[in-house]
């Protein structure tokens, strides 16, 4: 049945594609048809007697709660799985690319590893390099040919239009891929499954490493996209830009619905609102969501971005049936004490000590209830002005004073690898309080889904979206006034989005936000602030407005961070005389500026050796079940005590090591 299909799987060599959208795909009834499919994982049914039937150039999100086996459906398709029952039907011939999730470290360029998604490319390379060598005049003739009819001459500029798309710069194109960090590799993955040539791309999460500025270019490319497309998404405004078609997994079924994310909830909450049982819970979330929409009109301008908040957050009102019975209930407990302002700068340079200010002469009061997104093309310092205002990243002029009750809550993905793996989420929230007691820590994390044993065991085994959780847990728990998130919601499934806006929305203290996540913007902040060229500013438009201002900075190549001028898309050409003296210089600039931050960074990693040999020992001592005696009640508050500071000390440790490792990253390499 699958035979042809999945040879033309395997000659493909499903690794991603594409130079641009493919045109002229073949007319076909159907691309993919699933026939009362069964697909087991151990002894539990991911599906079970379910059907569907996607058609030739649709773009359909695949959406449902993890594990519900949205992953696996790829794997089906890709050949990795076989169903238990039933059948599935691939359209013959058909060239499917997927985007892998993981890259090992290779010495590739950038661009060599997204051109290596071009399979029949490299074959016909390999072909007319054995041509060459051979001196075989016909088949050098011939191979040429095959390579002028897929342009293959146009690839590597394609390549780096892709590149360019999802947020590399030019510098980069050369660097080898075990240069680039875990999210900047994902980027990489993603961009090689643009550059094979495809009838069906399969998208895992693309956006989940993605910034704003990158996720916009993203759903401009895929729209265009001629192929059918499956992907898998937590994004919602991402899934309305998107998707055609929307299959939800539940209950083992495969559910289609036409139209995106919002055409989904509208339909779903119509069925969940004629169930009895839910309708108190129901007109519970409805109250909360009403409650917020009448406390912003009450502050809302005639401002166009307020104006289309208040329109956003009515429409909330329709759809909130449809998560009733989201796992996720949880809100930020206010603060005992609060200041006013919470946190004042003035007159600040911001960056990093070995480079030029990253934010001239920014100044900033923040005040109590105050709730602002920060917008910003990739690199311009969103997450350097975040870092400055949580004091970990010291000034490098100004002042910053901080009101005398002032409690921050800050949120980055770096904490999410900063978090103790042998400690259980009780125990991380024990840590943050000594003082309360087992069940009143269990039922805080029961809101965030850490029922039964999961709060008690280890994290060891946590997904990056459990990790998120925790800190999330850790960091309400901690009863913030000002909250500073940096991109909260990477890793997070739909219902936990819809919960910590929902959370956001009955905050009663101030929120800074960085998020690709424009529901999360739109229902949780009312008013925008752009970061760009080294300076900050209030931005009166909405996310739309913005959208078109980002088109039209990179259209005019607007300067980032380096304040280098960010440069079109071009295939590199022969190196002049003054180019290469002008390179040799900022080589000898780049090698002198790495030089005292490489030092720093070996000393913060022996420090961070000696704490985590320090907190080993605490580990060992706590595991010894004497110590929870009641005799040694002093002895383990003392060593309670010891840990919290120890891990203080290496969060902070961690914390520079990854802001040295960033302004590393952020210099210009040019062959250092």
């Amino acid at each position: 049945m699958l035979s042809v299909a999945l040879l033309a799987i395997e000659l493909a060599g499903i690794i991603g594609y594409l130079s641009g959208p493919i045109v002229n795909a073949p007319i076909i009834p159907f691309m993919l048809k699933f026939d009362s499919i069964t697909l087991r994982r151990g002894p539990n049914a991911l599906l079970q007697d379910t059907s569907a039937l996607i058609h030739a150039s649709q773009r359909v999100a695949i959406i449902g709660a993890n594990g519900a086996g949205k992953t696996s459906l790829f794997k089906l398709i890709r050949g990795e799985l076989s169903v238990d029952a039933g059948e599935w039907h691939l359209s013959g011939q058909c060239r499917v690319a997927y985007m892998a999730q993981e890259v090992d470290a290779s010495s590739l360029s950038a661009r060599d590893f997204v051109l290596d998604g071009h399979a029949e490319l490299r074959r016909l390379e390999a072909r007319l390099s054995q041509a060459e060598q051979q001196q075989d005049d016909h088949a050098i003739a011939h191979t040429h040919g095959e390579l002028e009819a897929i342009h293959a001459y146009e690839a590597p500029a394609q390549a780096e239009k892709l590149l360019h798309g999802l947020g590399f710069r030019q510098s980069e194109m050369e660097r080898p891929v075990s240069d680039f960090s875990g999210g900047w590799r994902i980027r990489l993955n993603l961009a090689q499954a643009l550059m094979c040539p495809s009838d069906l791309l399969l998208l895992d999460e693309p956006t989940n490493h993605l910034d704003l500025d990158a996720m916009l270019w993203l759903e401009r490319w895929l729209k265009q996209y001629s192929g059918t497309l499956l992907f898998i998404s937590h994004d919602r405004d991402f899934i309305d830009a998107v998707a055609t078609h929307t299959i939800h997994i539940e209950q083992a079924k495969l559910n289609q619905y036409a139209g995106g994310y919002s055409s989904f909830e509208g339909l779903r909450a119509q069925k969940l609102a004629q169930q009895q049982a839910q309708f108190e819970k129901q007109q519970q979330r409805v109250a909360e969501i009403h409650a917020f929409v009448s406390r912003f009109k009450a502050k809302a301008t005639k401002a166009k971005q307020a104006q289309s908040r208040v329109k956003e957050l009515e429409r909330m009102e329709l759809i909130a049936p449809a998560h009733v019975d989201s796992p996720f209930s949880f809100v930020f407990p206010s603060s005992d004490k609060i200041s006013s302002p919470l946190l004042n700068l003035s007159a600040c340079d911001l960056g990093y000590t070995q480079g030029s200010p990253v934010l001239r002469d920014f100044s900033m009061s923040i005040l109590p209830g105050a709730r602002i997104g920060l917008l910003g093309p990739n690199g311009a310092g969103k997450s350097t002005l975040v870092k400055s205002l949580t004091g970990k990243l010291d000034l490098l002029s100004g002042k910053r004073v901080p009101g005398e009750h002032l409690n921050i809550g800050y949120f980055a993905q770096h904490q999410l690898e900063a978090l103790d793996y042998q400690a259980s989420p009780l125990l991380h929230l024990q840590r943050i309080s000594p003082k309360a007691s087992d069940q009143e820590i269990r039922n805080f994390l029961g809101g965030f889904d850490f029922r039964g044993d999961k709060a008690l065991d280890p994290i060891t085994h946590f997904s990056g979206g459990e990790k998120a959780r925790l800190v999330l847990a850790m960091i309400a728990f901690g009863k913030p006034n000002l909250l500073l998130l940096d991109e909260p919601t990477n890793h997070l499934d739909l219902e936990m989005r819809h919960a910590l806006t929902v959370a956001l929305q009955g905050f009663e203290g101030a929120v800074i936000v960085v998020s690709h996540d424009r529901h999360l913007l739109k229902n949780t902040v009312d008013q925008f602030c752009l970061v760009a060229d080294g300076k900050v500013e209030e931005f009166r438009g909405d996310l739309a407005d913005y959208e078109r201002w980002l088109l039209d900075y990179q259209k005019q190549g607007a300067t980032g961070d380096s304040g280098v001028e960010k440069p079109a898309v071009s295939t590199p050409g022969r190196e002049s005389a003054e180019d290469k003296k002008e390179r040799k210089r900022r080589e000898a600039e780049a090698r002198a500026r790495l030089s005292p931050l490489k030092n720093a960074l070996q000393k913060i990693e022996k420090d961070m050796q000696s704490v985590q040999a320090t907190l080993e020992q605490l580990e060992a001592d706590l595991s010894d079940a004497s110590i929870y005696e009641e005799r040694n009640k002093d002895a383990l508050r003392q060593l309670l005590e010891q840990q919290a500071t120890a891990k203080g000390r290496l969060d902070t440790l961690e914390s520079e090591w990854f802001e040295i490792g960033e302004q590393i990253e952020s210099i210009d390499p040019v062959d250092t």
